[in-house]
Parts: structure tokens; C-alpha cells; sequence
């Protein structure tokens, strides 16, 4: 019967796969992360005036524009579609119902994609400028931003202008780029599972309306970035879908409201139920999840940098000082499916142990999975490790004894999972199967017991360098450090920086040394001494005037400026800028449920670059602990020794770490009095940061996933965020619409050592109605509980759930996907 099953899950599988697509979505899909990219650089499209007159643009030149040119083309090759209107047409384009029966009533037919290219592919777009010039003599070919003229009473005046809402489709679209903006969903073989998945969510959609299933599906964010891309294509995406479907499926991204039991939490619960069901294989998928709200922006003006200059840039051409380890890192879903050929006489509970064979930096505990098949509920434990070794599996059996209150566990047999099968280099990022398992000693059966495994990978990136500074007990005779010749002496008490790994890289020291013709007058010079691990002494920084010197004057830390408006408290300026921000900022913005920590004790690093006009947090100083976690190469160094600095110097004046508040920190005032520390050079008193609660995508400690609090409210659009780690259940009654994104994410208690969560979600009620939506993120990043083992890894625990209803003709998607499901039974 198994077996059977199994068939036939496989056959709609590749019954799935024979739907076609006339476009070519892997470029597509490429060419939209990079459209989005250029407009999220250009952040004043999202709001205010100047998406006003975007619009207006986009309904009086645009579109009219293009209507001639395919009527009878006015140029010999495609237009090139302005920045500003190619984002308003893109979210129209992004409500494929409203923009067919627009285009129709204005123009007689859809308005396609065919004869256009985007604007940020660097072609020649001289000619479009030309004939855009002739037919629109008052209105700019590239945006004017001076331009400050109001347009809501002219576009009311236009004669062809649809009244579809254009600004909140705008402002729901807007936080997409941001779930899909992480390096791996540029890389092939993942878009190409992406593919494979989009064309198994069109088939699940068209099996629930030939069954009357009212259930509304709800895309992760890889199907959700290839159902945009087939949208863009409106002509093909009309045609493609009605063929396969019978009609057009719909896109309503108007919904927002992430809350348990809401028709966007239950669509997705009830798209994950009929996925695993119809197909046999998971619905969640590394990568794709969601990635929490978007951060706070620090600034709404984009930096304008004129710093850089042919001397910085030879400069920052220095040999290398030190010596890092360059890692990848991994994130890994995983869930234990079910169990088989158990021994007919068998009794007691299940479960699976598992760990790595070889322990790594990042991934070294042992975690515990329930068992789909066996206990009803949906654990998928997430982590992050080193895309090398093997997962190890242990069944485990356990019953109670004779004594009171204990049971006995039995080791039933072991497996492995070699992770290089996979990654090295990436061949599969998704695998579910059967893996037999090798008996224990004793144990002699006449068929192996198999564990049905299903594990996800995301594509391995670079892993931050995380580096500890810890305080060094004063020298030995012996020690290889030696002191400045000529230089006032102190204690020979150092600090320690050290890898993940425990690998030393430097030893620091604040020194004050005095000049020989400046002895008379007693003035002391601030200096950080570094030694290399060769044994090699050199000067790392030194105070000059009001600010520090570092490395030979390849940068400089200095305090902000009077005018200073965005709020940094220092500026690190050498080839490039980097502004440091009190507390944690952008990628390392803490979750709700993260530990309490005061955010004077952290510094954000945030580089500012014509890339990257808003901001790129690229380092976080944790200026208490003596943690650095940075992400580009180039800072590592600069951010030791600004880290050093900064840490001192707050010490000095009385601070424990910016325990203050920010309004009594006088930056000008300790820049002053840190010319002259005269006492002895205080060390820092620095350990390791062994916080669970840490970001994806973002910390690599120890193997967990986003912990979030509860995301409740509103978040816009196709993607703009959805449910995590969520729920399915078995589905009754009807439900409808889709939206953004929903769903609550929250963490509890962890085990032993202090990292990963365990999600565990309960029962969900039914809920009724019907709608249409197909779409938009949902779901919940369910509550963790306890965790028994070391603490490491995200273990999501889901429920049976009471049912939720069909589909009503999948009205949209609104944004997101939601994650990791409950699916119970």
C-alpha cells in the first residue's frame, strides 16, 4: 500500500512538471532580483511625492508609449523602459486580472513585456530618450527628483488612466525585495527547483478547484519569486496558466493580517497539507522562508560619498597583517517523515537522535526529532553548519522500566547523511528518502528498519568572521611579545583576539608612549600596539588631534560631526565610509524574542557606498562581551582595532560598555579626555558570545534559525512577509484571500546550551468563509518550547489542526510565503 501511495505521489509530481511555460523563468527571475535591487536603491519610489509622480508618468507617457510602439513600432529596436515607470508598471503588471481588464479598456488588448527592456540591463537607451523627447517635450526621459510640481490634479485630467490604487499596490510590493534579496536566490539550481515547485503549486491549485477545495494556496518565497516573474510576462502568463488551469489564476495581495486562525495562516497550514499529501514530499524549504519584517532603515536620504580618491584606494592594497580562516556555512532544514519494517513485537515510544560525525564551528550538539508517521506531529529542526561531513541518526526506542518514573531507551540502529553528496559542489538542494538503517549489535532482523528522511540546504555562503577578545594574563620571561624600544612601558597585559575556533590572530594593547622631544613636557601619545602571530610588533593606531590614525593611515576613526543627522557616533573613513551606530542596526536588528541586552552595549558597522546609498550593515561590535562579528574581509582589522578603541576608551571615562543613556554620551567630550589616559592601560574583560537568539542569514552560532517575537500587523504586498515556521492541518470548512504575509513567530526556552529553538505549535480551530487568494505569505514561526539536548538548532513542533476550508479561485498572493508548516493530522 506504501509503495502504491508512493507511485502515485511521484506521478503527479511529473504530471506537474508537463506544465508549460513559454517564458524563460531562470533569466527572468534573474533579471527581476536585479530590477528589484536598482529600486530598492531608490528608495524614494516606495512613498511620498515622487511615487506620485511616478504614476503620473507611468499612466500619461509610459503606457501610451508603449501602446504605439506595439501598435506599429516607432523604433527599430525595444524601448527601454524608465526606472520609475518600469517599477509602477511592474506592480501593476503584479495584479494580472486588474492589468489585463485595464490594458483592454484603454487599449484594446494587454500591454506586453515583449518588445521592452528593463532599465537596468546597460543597454543603449538613447533611442527610446529620443523618441520619448519628441512625444513628451515637458516631461524629463529620466526623472527629474527636483521636479517638485504636485501631479494629483493633472492625472485626474489624463484622458487614458486607470483607476486601479497604484500607491498601495506600491507600498504592498515594497518589502518583497527584502525576503528575496539573500545571495542564494540568484544561484541556478536553486531558481530551478524554484521552477519545479511553481509548476507543483499550479498543480495543486488546479486539483483543488477540480475537487471543489476551496483552500487558497500560499507560496513560499521561491514560488512566490517565479509566480512574479511569470506576471511580468502578462501576454504568456494569461496564455501558460488558462491552458493549465482553465482560466487565470489571480494575485490578491490586499490582505495583511498575519494572526493565528486568519484566512492567510490557515491557507497555508491547508497549501502544506494538500503539497505533502499530493506529493510525497515537504513543503517547506531552506531559503525560502520568511525572513522576519524588514529592518529599520537608518536613513531616508541616500549618502552622497565623495571620499574615495586614488590614494585611499592604493592604500587599502596593504599586505596582509593577519591570517583568517575563510569558512562557508549552510542552513539545513530537517525532518524525520517516517519509520518502517519495525519489528513486529515492538513497543514504545520513537525518536531520532542526530548530530554531526564531525562536529564543526558551528554545528557541534546532538538534537532530538519526533517522528512524523509515529507521533502525529510536525518537527523540522533547523541549523546552520559547515556544507562538509556527515549527519549521523540514531532510532531510539523508549518504554517505561520497573523503577518509577524512568524509562528505557534502546538504540534500534544508526544511518548517515553525507552532506558533500550534495554540496560539494551543489548538485541537490532537496532530498526525501528512504535510508536503511544498520542494525546495533544484537539486533538481527530480517528486514533493515528505514527512516524516511527530508532534508533542505541552502546554497553555502561565506560565513561572517566572528572573533572574541579575551584578556591575556601579563607575560612571561618567554612570551614572544616583546615591548617598544624607546616607549613608556607598562604591565605587559594584553588582549587576546581569537577565531571561532579558538585560533589566535593578534594580541592588543593600549600603550601611552612619550616622543623624546616631547619628554619635557610630559605629553603622552596614545598608541594600539598589535603583535602578529609571527612575533612581529607594530603600531596599529595612534591618537593624532581629535581623532585615531589606524594602520598607516589607511583609516580613521574619528567622532561624528555637528551636523551629524542620521545619529552615528563615530565615522571609520578610509576607501570606503562606514558610520558606527549605537545598539544593533539593519541585518543584526534584534527579534522580539531575542535575550534582553542593553543596546548601548553594541555598535552597528554600517557601510555607506553608491551600492549601497542606505546602508549595509557589515560588522557588529559587541563593545561588552568583546564579540566582533563581521562580514567583509576588508574591515576585519579595522574592526578589531576600532572595537578596541571604542572599548577603552568607554572603560576609561566610568562606562560599563555604553551602559548610559545615548542622550548623557558626550562623544566630543571622551574624544577629549581620551588624549590623555595617564593610569596604567586597563584591559578589556572579554568572553565569548554564546547567544542563541541569532539571525538568519546573519549569525552562524551554534546552529539556529531566526527567533522571532510575535509579528503581528500589517506587511504588504506579494512577500512582503508571511508566515514562518506554520501549521497545516486537516481542512474543513473554507477560507479565503491571501495577503502579505502573516503569522507569529515566537521562541521559547532551549535546552542545555543556550541555542536553537524548539517551535512547537498547538491545535488550530477551523475557520470559515471563502475567498480568493492564492497567496501571500502566512503562517506562524511557531512558539518553542523546552529542548531537552544541547540547545542548538530550531526543532518546530506542530499540532493537529481543526481544519480549515478550500480555495476560492486563489485571488493572489500577497507576499510571502510562510515557512516551515505545522501539518498534522
Amino acid at each position: 500500500m506504501g509503495m502504491e501511495r508512493e507511485k502515485e505521489q511521484e506521478f503527479e509530481w511529473l504530471k506537474a512538471q508537463k506544465i508549460e511555460i513559454t517564458v524563460d523563468l531562470l533569466a527572468a527571475a534573474k533579471q527581476q532580483l536585479q530590477f528589484l535591487a536598482a529600486v530598492d536603491k531608490n528608495r524614494w519610489l516606495y512613498d511620498g511625492p515622487t511615487l506620485d509622480r511616478a504614476i503620473f508618468r507611468y499612466n500619461a507617457c509610459w503606457l501610451p508609449l508603449l501602446a504605439k510602439h506595439l501598435e506599429s513600432p516607432i523604433s527599430e529596436g525595444p524601448l527601454v523602459v524608465p526606472l520609475d515607470c518600469e517599477w509602477i508598471w511592474h506592480c501593476h503588471r503584479l495584479n494580472p486580472l486588474r492589468y489585463k481588464s485595464d490594458c483592454e479598456e484603454l487599449y484594446g488588448k494587454i500591454l506586453d513585456y515583449s518588445d521592452v527592456v528593463s532599465s537596468v540591463n546597460g543597454v543603449c537607451k538613447r533611442q527610446t530618450e529620443e523618441i520619448w523627447n519628441r512625444f513628451y517635450p515637458h516631461e524629463r526621459y529620466d526623472f527629474d527628483l527636483a521636479f517638485s510640481e504636485a501631479v494629483n490634479e493633472k492625472i485626474s485630467t489624463l484622458e487614458k488612466c486607470t483607476n486601479y490604487d497604484l500607491v498601495s499596490a506600491v507600498k504592498r510590493q515594497s518589502p518583497f525585495f527584502y525576503q528575496v534579496s539573500r545571495p542564494h536566490m540568484n544561484n541556478d539550481i536553486f531558481l530551478q527547483g524554484a521552477i519545479a515547485r511553481y509548476k507543483g503549486f499550479l498543480h495543486i491549485i488546479k486539483r483543488n478547484w477540480e475537487k471543489s477545495i476551496n483552500c487558497f494556496c500560499v507560496p513560499t518565497y521561491d514560488i512566490d519569486l517565479i509566480w512574479h516573474t511569470h506576471q511580468l510576462h502578462p501576454v504568456s502568463y494569461c496564455k501558460d496558466v488558462s491552458q493549465a488551469l482553465g482560466r487565470i489564476l489571480a494575485h490578491d495581495d490586499m490582505d495583511s493580517d498575519r494572526s493565528k486562525g486568519k484566512k492567510l495562516d490557515v491557507g497555508f497550514s491547508g497549501t502544506t497539507r494538500h503539497w505533502e499529501e499530493t506529493f510525497g514530499r515537504r513543503y517547506w524549504k531552506a531559503g525560502a522562508m520568511y525572513r522576519g519584517s524588514d529592518p529599520s532603515p537608518l536613513t531616508t536620504i541616500p549618502f552622497q560619498s565623495n571620499i574615495l580618491s586614488k590614494e585611499l584606494e592604493k592604500s587599502n592594497q596593504n599586505k596582509k597583517m593577519i591570517e583568517l580562516s575563510e569558512q562557508k556555512i549552510v542552513e539545513v532544514l530537517l525532518e524525520i517523515v517516517g519509520v518502517k519494517n519495525l519489528p513486529e513485537r515492538h513497543k514504545g515510544n520513537l525518536f531520532v537522535m542526530f548530530n554531526k560525525k564531525q562536529p564543526d564551528v558551528f554545528y557541534n550538539v546532538k538534537r532530538k526529532l519526533t517522528i512524523l508517521s509515529e507521533s502525529g506531529d510536525k518537527h523540522v529542526a533547523s541549523f546552520q553548519c559547515e556544507p562538509k561531513g556527515e549527519l549521523f541518526f540514531e532510532l531510539v526506542s523508549y518504554s517505561p522500566s520497573n523503577l518509577p518514573l524512568t524509562k528505557v531507551c534502546k538504540t534500534m540502529g544508526t544511518t548517515s547523511f553525507s552532506l558533500e553528496d550534495f554540496l560539494n559542489p551543489v548538485s541537490e538542494l532537496s532530498v526525501e528518502r528512504w535510508v536503511e538503517l544498520q542494525p546495533t549489535s544484537g539486533n538481527m532482523i530480517s528486514k533493515p528498519i528505514c527512516l524516511r528522511i527530508a532534508v533542505s540546504f541552502s546554497v553555502p555562503i561565506q560565513a561572517p568572521y566572528e572573533l572574541h577578545m579575551i584578556r591575556s594574563r601579563a607575560q612571561s620571561k618567554s612570551s614572544c611579545f616583546f615591548p617598544l624600544p624607546g616607549r613608556a612601558q607598562h604591565p605587559n597585559i594584553w588582549t587576546s583576539v581569537v577565531e571561532k575556533t579558538d585560533a589566535e590572530i593578534i594580541s592588543l594593547q593600549m600603550r601611552n608612549s612619550t616622543k623624546a622631544k616631547e619628554k619635557e613636557r610630559s605629553i603622552l601619545k596614545q598608541q594600539v600596539t598589535g603583535v602578529m602571530k609571527t612575533g612581529e610588533t607594530c603600531i596599529l593606531a595612534e591618537f593624532v588631534g581629535t581623532r585615531w590614525c589606524l594602520m598607516d593611515s589607511q583609516w580613521y576613526l574619528e567622532p561624528k560631526k555637528k551636523s551629524n543627522e542620521d545619529g552615528h557616533l563615530f565615522e571609520l573613513i578610509g576607501c570606503r565610509m562606514v558610520k558606527l551606530f549605537q545598539g544593533k542596526k539593519l541585518d543584526f536588528e534584534p527579534k522580539h524574542c531575542e535575550k534582553k541586552r542593553s543596546k548601548q552595549d553594541f555598535m552597528t558597522a554600517v557601510e555607506f557606498s553608491a551600492e549601497y546609498p542606505y546602508g549595509k550593515a557589515v560588522a557588529l561590535l559587541d563593545l561588552k562581551s568583546g564579540f566582533v562579528k563581521v562580514k567583509e574581509s576588508w574591515l576585519v582589522l579595522p574592526a578589531i582595532i576600532s572595537a578596541f578603541i571604542l572599548s577603552d576608551i568607554l572603560k576609561k571615562e566610568g562606562y560599563n560598555g555604553f551602559t548610559s543613556n545615548r542622550e548623557n554620551l558626550e562623544v566630543d567630550s571622551l574624544v577629549e579626555k581620551a588624549k590623555g589616559f595617564h593610569e596604567e592601560p586597563e584591559q578589556i574583560s572579554l568572553t565569548a558570545a554564546s547567544e542563541g537568539n541569532m539571525e538568519l542569514n546573519v549569525d552562524v552560532a551554534k546552529g539556529s534559525i531566526v527567533r522571532s517575537g510575535n509579528c503581528g500587523g500589517g506587511c504588504g504586498g506579494c512577500g512582503s512577509g508571511c508566515g514562518d515556521m506554520v501549521r497545516s492541518g486537516n481542512c474543513g470548512g473554507g477560507c479565503g484571500g491571501c495577503g502579505s504575509g502573516c503569522g507569529d513567530m515566537v521562541s521559547g526556552n532551549s535546552g542545555d546550551s543556550g541555542c536553537g529553538d524548539t517551535m512547537k505549535s498547538g491545535n488550530s480551530g477551523g475557520c470559515g468563509g471563502c475567498g480568493g487568494g492564492c497567496g501571500g505569505g502566512c503562517g506562524n514561526m511557531v512558539r518553542s518550547g523546552n529542548s531537552g539536548d544541547s540547545g542548538c538548532g530550531d526543532t518546530m513542533k506542530s499540532g493537529n489542526s481543526g481544519g480549515c476550508g478550500g480555495c476560492g479561485g486563489c485571488g493572489g498572493c500577497g507576499g510571502g510565503c510562510g515557512n516551515m508548516v505545522r501539518s498534522g493530522n
